[in-house]
């Protein structure tokens, strides 16, 4: 099977688990619990001033910021979707984590576009404590993030070492044979 049609499954594969736990979720959300009311299993009722699931609507950005821009999100979410699909191929094969972070954005961003384009706006139901409520599209596009982050710093961590490995071949190279007086002055003719 060509290389690039297994990039693509993989990252196919990863957005589209997301992208279904997503809309699963949120039409149970829909189906079970009327708009504004909360939901909490009765073994967890201890959590409820901490945690619940309640039935919310945002026409703004992931956790509920920048209100009334549907618009420029959907359009933001296409140019998203858009720039992970060209982009994804030319990632170095090795670098596992940002082809695992462009899977959770890309799933998070179809996710949420799904919502605005069918509804005009999106369901989001995960409340935890004062945090404003979101979704598993929101969380996959975070943890994206945090992974993106983690990626990056392995990579530098790498890069580092590779840089230090010479140099301390070098440094040993030049200290074997040190305890040899070395002769600086001028030998006579």
């Amino acid at each position: 099977m060509n290389e690039k049609v297994k990039d693509y499954l993989n990252l196919f594969g990863i957005a589209g688990i997301i992208i279904a736990f997503d809309q699963w979720t949120k039409w149970l959300v829909h189906t079970n619990i009327e708009f504004g009311a909360q939901w909490l299993p009765a073994w967890l009722g201890w959590l409820m001033p901490y945690a619940r699931i309640v039935h919310w609507y945002n026409s703004g950005a992931a956790f509920g910021m920048f209100q009334s821009g549907g618009i420029v999100f959907t359009v933001l979410a296409f140019i998203v979707i858009g720039a992970i699909i060209y982009y994804y191929p030319q990632v170095e094969k090795e670098d596992w984590t940002l082809k695992l972070a462009m899977g959770l954005q890309l799933g998070g961003a179809a996710g949420n576009l799904i919502d605005r384009l069918l509804k005009g706006k999106v369901t989001d139901f995960i409340s935890i404590g004062t945090f404003p409520v979101f979704n598993i599209a929101d969380a996959s596009i975070t943890v994206g993030v945090i992974v993106l982050l983690i990626g990056v710093l392995i990579k530098e961590r790498q890069e580092k070492k590779k840089v230090e490995e010479p140099l301390s071949v070098i440094s040993e190279q030049s200290s074997v044979g040190s305890d040899e007086p070395v002769n600086t002055t001028k030998q006579e003719q």
